[in-house]
């Protein structure tokens, strides 16, 4: 079938009972799709916000909807489209409101399974690390802030400072011992 160029066949079988779903009915559903699916999926998807599984519900709810009102739909592709678009944008404006009303399902979890992130184990870290640098000499203390915290060089710092890099070294390699002490004597 092309593209909006003709209108699909009306059910026109004596036999038709009138609400009840029939051949008729499934053929008619089956055109849709072929006729309009594509279009309607790009349009579902659009409006899910690309929820694709969400987007094809809307799609099959819709051509569910088109196949239970067979008998009451225009048979002019413009208007079955238009039917289709308003079907399927009221669908997804339905499911907004009741995901926003009612909170989505979730398994219950222990809660000793669940890993709360926070901050005091850093920040007791962070306090621990804090006390061992004071109990450094002001100069040990000045070569671990500015090679390990601020990332400097051996020669910049003994630049910055006018000591020879020596020195540095040796008050880095004394530093660190202390701190290791300290560490392991907090815990």
């Amino acid at each position: 079938m092309g593209r909006h160029t003709r209108a699909l066949r009306p059910v026109e079988d004596p036999e038709v009972v009138v609400g009840e779903p029939n051949d008729a009915h499934d053929d008619l559903a089956k055109a849709l799709y072929q006729e309009f699916g594509g279009s309607l999926m790009a349009f579902a998807l659009r409006l899910t916000g690309h929820d694709r599984q969400w987007a094809e519900d809307v799609v099959q709810e819709t051509l569910i909807k088109a196949w239970r009102n067979a008998d009451k739909l225009d048979r002019q592709p413009e208007m079955l489209r238009a039917w289709l678009f308003t079907v399927a944008r009221r669908t997804v404006i339905d499911g907004w409101r009741s995901r926003s009303v009612r909170p989505q399902e979730l398994e219950e979890i222990e809660s000793d399974a669940i890993a709360v992130s926070d901050e005091s184990d850093r920040t007791l870290a962070a306090m621990i690390v804090y006390e061992a640098l004071q109990g450094l000499s002001p100069e040990q203390r000045e070569a671990i802030q500015q090679t390990y915290l601020r990332d400097r060089t051996v020669n910049e710092v003994a630049a910055t400072l006018g000591v020879p890099p020596g020195t540095i070294k040796s008050r880095i390699h004394h530093a660190v011992r202390a701190l290791r002490r300290a560490l392991r004597e907090r815990g």
